[in-house]
């Protein structure tokens, strides 16, 4: 029986739930999640997991961001509330998940910091990050605490998009189409992707793990705009009075700290970008994810697209072994990610 490990799955734990049930400003996305019950009912939830054999989850927060939903103690207690949940679920379900990433709120850094330690005290192997907080991007100087607490801990950040309907175009008020959701999303990851590596991030914490959700969004697919744009012609586009909004220097080229990204599959079943994915990442940087529960279907829709389009490519026993099971595994133990042979 083939094993693997779902990294990327999102789930409400019951109190986190019934909270945001009284909450104002959950109101509007609370219409779906109520339909979508898998994200909250268990039951619900182990008989779609029974469907795939050797299946199991890892546990991240399901939108939205805490820092939508509330300010101070409040985004605090909500914060811990979830972490609490998510702890509980993984102490009661070892078998069904077997880790947890935890949530954090940045409007408060010293809870954010605290709550680090806590959640690690209780098994998180990471934490979800969203792209941005209200705006402000994660290269903020505000944020650095919390990127380095999170590396000097050899914990992992799953890198989730954020992004509503704002407009695509200035003479409009709000995106049409769900643009902002199908585009809009994995241009937020791209973005929030090259803020880190021109912030110099990776040359502070070089072995810092995080994970980009749907395969590192537009990076691998605009590779060779990478290179030449961020390489060969970097600076050659702004004028000298712009000069501030380019990047120091760095210690390598640009197009190598992206590579030093991990990479989900959650691609909704698309073949092509699986591929192009796994070619630009590299075997020992790309996980099995699938998005869960969020389709028509309550998550195996998502599930088992996920594994055809990993069929298809038609990858070596060790290599698939890999995907599935064995970078994410390497991850909850804090070790190296090394290749299999």
């Amino acid at each position: 029986m083939s094993e693997r490990i779902d990294a990327w799955t999102h789930i409400f734990p019951p109190a986190y739930f019934a909270r945001l049930q009284t909450m104002a400003s959950a109101a509007g996305p609370l219409r779906r999640w109520l339909e979508l019950t898998s994200l909250y009912d268990l039951d619900r939830r182990f008989r779609l997991m029974d469907s795939f054999d050797g299946y199991r989850q890892i546990l991240t927060p399901s939108m939205p961001p805490i820092e939508d939903l509330a300010d101070g103690t409040v985004a605090v207690d909500l914060m811990r509330l979830m972490n609490d949940g998510l702890a509980k679920l993984v102490a009661t379900y070892p078998d069904r998940f077997p880790a947890f990433a935890a949530a954090l709120s940045l409007h408060d850094i010293d809870a954010a910091l605290e709550e680090i330690g806590r959640a690690d005290a209780m098994g998180a192997i990471g934490f979800q990050l969203c792209t941005h907080v209200r705006g402000r991007p994660l290269d903020h100087s505000d944020f650095a605490p919390v990127f380095d607490e999170i590396a000097r801990r050899r914990l992992a950040i799953w890198l989730h998009p954020v992004r509503g309907p704002t407009p695509d175009y200035p003479s409009e008020t709000k995106s049409r189409f769900e643009i902002w959701w199908c585009f809009g999303w994995p241009y937020d990851s791209s973005v929030a992707m090259a803020r880190l590596v021109f912030s110099g991030l990776f040359d502070r914490h070089p072995d810092l793990r995080i994970v980009t959700h749907h395969m590192g969004a537009m990076i691998p697919y605009f590779s060779g705009r990478i290179v030449q744009g961020w390489g060969l012609e970097m600076g050659t586009r702004t004028p000298p009075g712009d000069a501030g909004l380019l990047p120091g220097p760095l210690q390598r080229p640009a197009e190598e700290y992206f590579k030093m990204f991990f990479a989900d599959t959650a691609l909704s079943g698309a073949v092509g970008a699986t591929r192009c994915g796994l070619d630009y990442f590299g075997a020992d940087r790309v996980l099995f994810a699938s998005d869960f529960p969020f389709d028509a279907e309550g998550g195996s829709y998502l599930v088992r697209e996920t594994i055809k389009a990993l069929d298809a490519l038609e990858l070596k026993s060790g290599v698939r072994q890999q995907i599935d099971i064995g970078n994410i595994s390497r991850i909850m133990s804090r070790a190296s990610a090394l290749v299999l042979v």
